[in-house]
């Protein structure tokens, strides 16, 4: 009972983590060698997603890349959180570009987006990130030598939180976690204000873009108000940490 249990567990948390990962794991237990059967099942599924995705109108946004857009850690790939729509994968791509243009040598670095298959899926603990058309980007970070191209104060680029004035009470359940005991750990880089400015007027000027999480003292401090750029409420999870942007 007790290795049923612990297998249902293991299927459930990989299905959250991964979408694929549960089914991956219940292919390895026909195998003797299980765990090698279960990696080498995972390998083979996160690659033929790649192709299969299309189908469900989702492209992946590359790993591989070195250009102006890049994924922040290989983390997102290997767990298919890298997908979003094809309109999506063109802003993001414009952005970058421009951006890059505009600042010669910044790189714009992709977090978390959706998972390959299926509306109504969400990516935990992403409530929204459940279509394709959402997904969070990195803030630019300087220190004082000036900007550093494709640096996050975190290693995954969440939870390093930018202290501000917050009206938010302490609730529970909420997914507004703090992490003060963390806040230690990270490097002490600043935020670019020109970069982060311009990125968020980029965005906000977007047709194709609904809205723009931020956090209301980033906005205030950014001066970057516009009515795309939102607070995203006292539960869901902090945005001074990321900018979290969605289609219309």
């Amino acid at each position: 009972m007790f290795r049923l249990l612990l297998h249902f567990v293991i299927v459930l948390l990989l299905t959250m983590l991964t979408q694929i990962g549960g089914l991956a794991w219940l292919v390895g237990l026909l195998f003797q060698r299980g765990l090698l059967a279960f990696v080498l099942t995972y390998t083979a599924m996160t690659v033929a997603a790649i192709p299969i995705a299309p189908s469900f109108g989702r492209v992946a946004l590359s790993c591989a890349a070195d250009g102006p857009l890049q994924i922040q850690s290989w983390m997102y790939c290997g767990l298919n959180r890298n997908y979003v729509t094809p309109e999506l994968a063109d802003v993001l791509e414009q952005t970058a570009s421009t951006m890059d243009q505009r600042y010669p040598g910044t790189t714009t670095l992709i977090l978390d987006a959706n998972f390959p298959f299926f509306d109504n899926f969400p990516l935990l603990p992403h409530l929204s990130h459940d279509d394709g058309e959402k997904v969070d980007l990195a803030f630019y970070y300087e220190d004082e030598t000036g900007y550093l191209a494709g640096a996050t104060r975190s290693p995954i680029g969440y939870f390093a939180f930018e202290q501000g004035p917050s009206d938010c009470p302490q609730e529970w359940p909420s997914l507004r976690w703090n992490f003060d005991a963390l806040q230690p750990l990270w490097p002490d880089y600043a935020l670019d204000p020109e970069r982060n400015r311009a990125v968020l007027q980029l965005l906000a000027n977007e047709q194709r873009i609904g809205r723009i999480f931020v956090e209301p003292h980033l906005v205030q401090s950014l001066n970057v108000a516009h009515p795309k750029i939102r607070f995203q409420g006292c539960r869901a999870a902090r945005h001074d940490d990321h900018i979290h942007i969605q289609l219309r």
